[in-house]
């Protein structure tokens, strides 16, 4: 019988073993995400309105198999919550295909809520590290700040930040997402 230690080394090794093997796959995502990532960097308007359609079909697909699914098993205890969850999301996919300015513009509204209370619950966990004498909690308290000064510049800039936020924030982190699995792959290339 392994212990859950055992069972996590072997599971490691094995994820280690995949990614020295695979090094020019993971490499050649790598370098496609950061170069979608400058595309998409490059053309935040289009970009921020290309991810809100795709949102919306999302939303509209994933609500019509909710809807299918729903009716297929109505015998289920909450089928009206469900049914009313699958509506819900076919609107709301249907109101961001239809209208993606405008989805844009509540989606990036969002997105500041979003950053400023993300801030304002890193900062106060940062503090709480600080009573604790972690060493860590200035690196929290500079994340949590970053947030707010994020959602800050989203919030003041409405309705114009509307155009270039959300592309701007998903091409920086497909660059910052290509870079990490580049340095991975480069890592277990040179590991061999």
């Amino acid at each position: 019988m392994t212990t859950p230690s055992q069972d996590f080394e072997r599971l490691q090794l094995k994820v280690s073993t995949e990614v020295r093997e695979h090094w020019k796959a993971f490499l050649f995502e790598g370098i496609l995400l950061v170069l979608l990532g400058l595309a998409v960097i490059v053309v935040p308007p289009m970009a921020s309105l290309a991810i809100t359609i795709f949102l919306g079909w999302l939303f509209l697909v994933g609500g019509v198999v909710g809807l299918v699914a729903t009716f297929w098993a109505r015998g289920m205890p909450g089928f009206w919550w469900s049914l009313l969850s699958a509506a819900l999301s076919i609107l709301v996919g249907i109101l961001l295909v239809v209208q993606p300015v405008q989805g844009m513009l509540t989606l990036t509204i969002l997105l500041g809520a979003y950053f400023l209370a993300e801030g304002a619950v890193t900062i106060m966990y940062a503090l709480e590290h600080r009573r604790e004498l972690s060493l860590r909690w200035g690196w929290l308290l500079t994340a949590g700040v970053m947030d707010i000064i994020i959602a800050g510049i989203i919030i003041v800039g409405l309705p114009g930040s509307a155009a270039w936020a959300i592309g701007l924030l998903v091409g920086l982190n497909m660059i910052f997402g290509g870079t990490t699995l580049i340095g991975m792959a480069l890592a277990m290339r040179n590991a061999r």
